[in-house]
């Protein structure tokens, strides 16, 4: 599809992932970031060329409605969705408490957030000439890490929603969903898991994203995700067993 002259929305685009593809796309796009602190926003859009921003808890259906009418109001419509923001919690099943409250909020966060966020969007994107829905989800949503599993489990949700939601949109819409699946990213968001000193840089996953875009690859499997899924992913237990230890 083309990557000039759209109208895209990032949730989570104030920092990490979120915003290297917002640097990646500005110079050509116009781009909205979302983002539950407003000075955080502000700070990264600051420097960039066509990058607005709207402070909104993705969380919370009021602020999503509110999100949705701002949009309308001020842009008149987005023809590309990209479903970023994210939740994580580092625990282990069998030690660990609470395994339920971090495991909601995780999906509130990770599949819940996507899917209401869609629902709102997908009317807009809809009339669009040529749209998009990206959804990012993960490495461990192929194979799980024990180190988070019920991020884990959210991710997992949210690949099998996202080829659903491709395959029944391929139908009769001009919307195009893609899944962006990185692997360990070096982002303040994966500090607790070593993103600091074994994740890969945030712009090559912006990178691999804006190129998937423009050649139609619709399952973006960046770095080590790629290389799981072709070399291990058809022996799911040696799959599991390689990637936990």
């Amino acid at each position: 599809m083309n990557t000039t002259n759209n109208t895209i929305l990032i949730t989570g685009g104030g920092s990490g992932i979120g915003l290297e593809i917002a640097k990646a796309l500005s110079p050509a796009n116009k781009i909205i970031i979302v983002g539950r602190t407003k000075e955080k926003l502000e700070a990264a859009a600051k420097d960039l060329e066509n990058v607005f921003t709207i402070q909104a808890d993705i969380t919370n259906e009021a602020d999503i409605d509110r999100l949705y009418e701002e949009v309308k109001t001020t842009f008149g419509s987005i023809n590309i969705l990209i479903n970023n923001a994210g939740n994580a919690y580092v625990h282990n099943l069998a030690n660990d408490g609470d395994i339920y409250s971090k495991a909601l909020a995780e999906f509130t966060t990770n599949y819940f957030a996507p899917i209401r966020l869609t629902d709102k969007f997908l009317p807009l994107l809809k009339q669009q000439n040529e749209a998009a829905i990206v959804n990012v989800s993960s490495i461990v949503g192929l194979v799980p890490g024990s180190h988070v599993p019920t991020y884990s489990d959210s991710k997992a949700a949210l690949h099998s929603h996202t080829r659903l939601l491709r395959y029944e949109l391929a139908k009769d819409t001009n919307v195009k969903v893609f899944e962006l699946m990185p692997p360990l990213v070096d982002t303040d968001f994966s500090v607790e898991i070593g993103g600091r000193e074994n994740g890969i840089p945030a712009s090559d996953v912006a990178e691999d994203l804006v190129k998937a875009l423009q050649e139609d690859i619709y399952e973006i499997r960046v770095g080590n995700t790629g290389l799981l899924y072709d070399n291990f992913f058809a022996a799911t237990e040696g799959a599991f067993a390689t990637f936990n230890n």
